[in-house]
């Protein structure tokens, strides 16, 4: 498996990769108010990753984080 870190894939790389993994809940976020994250859109929640300004583990942490302390 490729790395997906930042430093290891150009800005189309990762917009593929967020693309593909939300892939399994259908990928139609566009009619998606609010999925079982409860963030709205997910391809949202990942933008920091796709510019190339945190890692995806660094939001999954954050956004787990805000989901046990209740403020997501």
């Amino acid at each position: 498996m490729k790395s997906i870190l930042i430093r290891d894939t150009t800005r189309q790389e990762r917009e593929e990769i967020v693309r593909q993994s939300l892939s399994w809940c259908g990928g139609g976020c566009e009619n998606c108010s609010s999925c079982w994250l409860g963030g709205g859109k997910v391809e949202d929640i990942y933008q920091p990753y796709i510019d190339g300004e945190k890692e995806i583990s660094e939001i999954n942490q954050e956004y787990q984080a805000s989901y046990q302390h209740g403020t997501v």
